[in-house]
């Protein structure tokens, strides 16, 4: 990870590093000042550089990234591409407050575990522990170089249940303690909602209509306004043309290799048309009804319009 120094490094730090390249350069013995400085110079001159990079550090925090997708939209297959990027530590399917998680067996799961105690845990407190969880995970991203990523998973927010709670979202949550980088990637809603309707995910809301699921999803970009937006079909047909873009918004370098090496990336939440080829995919069998209803759905033209897709 390219980090840049300050101004702030003192004038003594700054003399040992000249002498040291005039060593280099100069086959003379070192004036006896000048050795004696170099005598015990090299754990010093670290712990400064390394106190120089903390100092940067602290002041230009790296920010978390967030990716944020409704489900059966290409998110898995664009948060993969984004993971085969340099430097990337892509975490799949975050939302500290899904309404998915289950009771039971739950060794691992802080969160879970609060919810399901003896007394549980208040959405406050559920918060607090994602943070101090996404603390350490920063911390440790930043000493092995990576950029940290959270790939959301909007669905249990904003498709889950008969009303959108009212909540906050992960991106929310993050900007509480880290600065943010985001972005949003869509697909057609009439092809999302057909993907629905062949998982059987549409009953997650009520009704489960193609009307309803437009107003859901105009809350959904309500939520990120100010985030680039990222159509998957956009992606599907020119993946190197579009994937520079994404690296531009996240902040992040770019691997021209990506679509030789995405592959070999698993991630949770692939449960789309299996297949490793970055292109399109025709549209699923549907019956007219479904096109009479997208017709006559004004909360689903409204929202071609807002994607630019053609009605």
């Amino acid at each position: 990870m390219h980090r840049s120094t300050t101004n702030s490094a003192s004038p003594r730090f700054r003399e040992a590093i000249d002498n040291a390249l005039d060593l280099l350069h100069n086959d003379a013995e070192p004036p006896a000042s000048t050795a004696k400085e170099l005598a015990h110079p090299l754990p010093s001159l670290l712990e400064q550089c390394q106190q120089l990079l903390t100092e940067a550090d602290v002041q230009n925090p790296p920010p978390v990234r967030t990716v944020h997708s409704l489900a059966c939209t290409g998110g898995t297959l664009i948060s993969r591409c984004i993971a085969a990027q340099p430097n990337t530590q892509v975490l799949s399917e975050v939302d500290p407050l899904s309404p998915f998680v289950p009771g039971g067996f739950l060794p691992t799961d802080i969160i879970g575990l609060s919810r399901f105690s003896s007394r549980p845990a208040d959405r406050e407190t559920q918060i607090l522990l994602f943070l101090a969880g996404l603390q350490a995970l920063y911390d440790q991203s930043l000493r092995a170089g990576q950029h940290l990523i959270l790939r959301d998973h909007s669905h249990g927010h904003f498709h889950f249940s008969d009303t959108i709670p009212d909540r906050p979202t992960l991106r929310d949550i993050v900007q509480r303690t880290h600065p943010v980088r985001s972005l949003v990637t869509v697909r057609h809603p009439f092809d999302v909602y057909l993907s629905l309707l062949d998982t059987g995910w549409v009953q997650h809301f009520s009704p489960p209509t193609l009307n309803e699921y437009a107003q859901r999803v105009h809350a959904f970009l309500d939520a990120y306004p100010d985030c680039p937006l990222i159509r998957y079909e956009d992606f599907v047909a020119e993946p190197t043309t579009v994937m520079p873009s994404i690296c531009e918004a996240l902040a992040l370098s770019y691997n021209p290799d990506f679509t030789d090496t995405f592959a070999v990336i698993e991630l949770s939440g692939n449960t789309g048309r299996s297949g490793d080829l970055i292109s399109p995919r025709p549209r699923r069998p549907h019956p007219p009804s479904l096109d009479q209803e997208a017709q006559a759905s004004d909360a689903y033209q409204t929202l071609l319009a807002r994607l630019g897709y053609p009605a």
